[in-house]
């Protein structure tokens, strides 16, 4: 499962990777930031062209979920009855 967390961007444009998230970089590792629509994607360029398509899914469908928890289109359950259900699936 994909940690998520939130941050903002500077009036310089800078953005803070959140402490917890850059843990596996070290100091002056190099990034790529793909934009695609109001998505921003950040990949180190150790591995830039492994899986590539696959990110960019991932990032349209956070956005969409993201979007919809907006809109309160979701269902609060609790944690127990959420695991009968996910065992089920």
């Amino acid at each position: 499962m994909a940690d998520i967390e939130i941050t903002k961007m500077s009036s310089k444009g800078q953005i803070v990777i959140p402490r917890g998230m850059r843990k596996s970089f070290r100091d002056g590792e190099k990034f790529v930031v793909i934009k695609a629509g109001k998505q921003l994607i950040l990949k180190s360029t150790d591995d830039f062209d492994k899986n590539i398509e696959e990110d960019l899914e991932f990032a349209r469908r956070t956005e969409e979920a993201y979007k919809k928890h907006e809109r309160g289109e979701y269902i609060s359950i609790e944690s127990e009855e959420f695991l009968k259900k996910l065992k089920k699936w």
